[in-house]
């Protein structure tokens, strides 16, 4: 669903700026991102006319509008924090804030710390605008509710945090590249795989510092009782005492309830915007879905495909800053990839490379989410009187929250969408009964 923009900020540090650990994340946060999946072949009810995600006109012009404001400032952005680090090379910025840095201090580890701190700050200034303006339209269009203090305090906090986790990351990966001029690239694939799995294991504990928390039982007993019958069901191993309630409504109208971290970390979150705003057996489809990134152990299939994929991009892109530092470095102020500029040049192209890989790194989000809508439909069966029309409600509900396009662009889907579009999945949810004549469900057998 929709990620504290810390965990982003810190995961796109650990990877480089490659943008794939997003998907990781996504598989442990709620059942609202959009974008459209190929229906798996599971057993389904014959196909009906019948639409069943739909907004009354007001509403439906309001979803297209803020819709296409989201995509332009997504790609925007993206293509923003590509040409601006490359305007920021050729006039020769980098190698000024490297300089600047060398005449602070003789101590090359010191360098590192306040060329990168630079790094980060820099880039948060440019990017803060079109930030800004995404606040700016989800508060018009009445989705988010937090003031622009809070909202300036929680990007004060996730700059400030990046910086105490990014900047002696980035240290590190500009050590290794010293280190291995010629096979860096595998010392910092090597070194990202176990930050990835880190940043998963930490989000839990780094949430409080944007958003209140407090025990799920303590307000809502009577959910906690039917999540542990989804808890039994599922075999996820969630008590009581790690199931919370988070103060959402201070800051957005938007649904959510997710699972997250993993070990000791792992809990359940329900959003008080959704806790007693919509009935229960929603609430307990949502865990559903959630428990279901577990238990097909989508977290650990996306690390492994993902690793697989950055070993080849990362070889790919250390020959590709190659070239640049050769046919442009000079100009560029770049002597070498293990200067910090020379760095930068190698961020530069992994930047280019994630952009461009987005559309790949989406299709297989889109799999696995289809895969946890599923799961989460056939694991409320028997708990809940009517799985599909409770997983259909749950799509309306959480689509009319957020404001979703009940009919995006196949381009959008195709480059933007990291889970099927929420008519695509309440569509499947409103046709798919397993149990029809006796049958079973693809995970569960009864």
């Amino acid at each position: 669903m929709r990620f504290r923009r810390l965990v982003w900020l810190v995961v796109c540090t650990a990877a480089l700026l490659a943008g794939i650990t997003p998907q990781i994340l996504a598989a442990q946060s709620g059942a609202t991102q959009p974008a459209p999946a190929p229906v798996a072949a599971t057993a389904q009810a014959p196909a009906s006319s019948q639409q069943a995600y739909t907004l009354a006109p007001d509403k439906l012009a309001k979803a297209i509008a803020i819709s296409r404001i989201r995509n332009v400032l997504n790609i925007a952005g993206s293509i923003w924090g590509i040409v601006f680090v490359l305007l920021l090379l050729a006039a020769g910025a980098w190698a000024a804030v490297e300089r600047w840095a060398q005449r602070i201090t003789a101590k090359r580890w010191v360098q590192g710390l306040l060329f990168f701190a630079a790094f980060f700050i820099i880039s948060a200034v440019a990017g803060f605008p079109l930030d800004w303006l995404g606040q700016h339209y989800e508060s018009a269009y009445g989705i988010s509710v937090q003031g622009w203090g809070s909202w300036m305090g929680d990007e004060g906090k996730g700059l400030a945090l990046t910086l105490v986790f990014g900047v002696p990351i980035l240290l590190l990966f500009n050590w290794i590249v010293r280190r291995s001029p010629r096979r860096y690239w595998f010392g910092i694939w090597l070194v990202t795989l176990p930050i990835l799995v880190l940043v998963i294991f930490a989000a839990p504990l780094i949430a409080p510092i944007f958003d209140k928390f407090e025990p799920l039982e303590k307000s809502n007993p009577a959910l906690v009782e039917q999540l542990e019958k989804v808890v039994a069901r599922t075999g996820t191993n969630i008590p009581p005492d790690r199931m919370f309630l988070m103060k959402a409504s201070l800051k957005t109208n938007g649904l959510n309830a997710y699972v997250s971290g993993v070990g000791t970390t792992k809990r359940i979150v329900v959003w008080d915007t959704t806790a007693g705003r919509v009935p229960n057996d929603e609430v307990l489809f949502i865990f559903g879905h959630e428990s279901g990134h577990y238990v097909l152990h989508h977290i650990p299939k996306y690390i492994a495909i993902f690793s697989v994929g950055l070993f080849f991009v990362y070889w790919a892109c250390a020959g590709f800053a190659a070239w640049l530092v050769r046919r442009f470095g000079g100009s560029w102020g770049a002597s070498e990839i293990a200067s910090r500029t020379g760095f930068v040049v190698l961020l530069f192209t992994i930047s280019i490379a994630s952009f461009l890989l987005e559309p790949a790194t989406n299709a297989v989000s889109r799999h696995f989410e289809h895969q946890a809508d599923v799961f989460g439909q056939e694991a409320i069966h028997g708990i809940v009187p009517d799985p599909q029309k409770t997983a259909v409600t749950a799509f309306d509900d959480l689509g009319k929250a957020w404001l979703e396009d009940p009919n995006p662009t196949p381009f959008i889907e195709f480059w933007l969408y990291s889970h099927p579009s929420v008519e695509e999945r309440a569509n499947f949810a409103l046709h798919y009964d397993p149990w029809a004549n006796g049958g079973h469900g693809e995970f569960f057998k009864n």
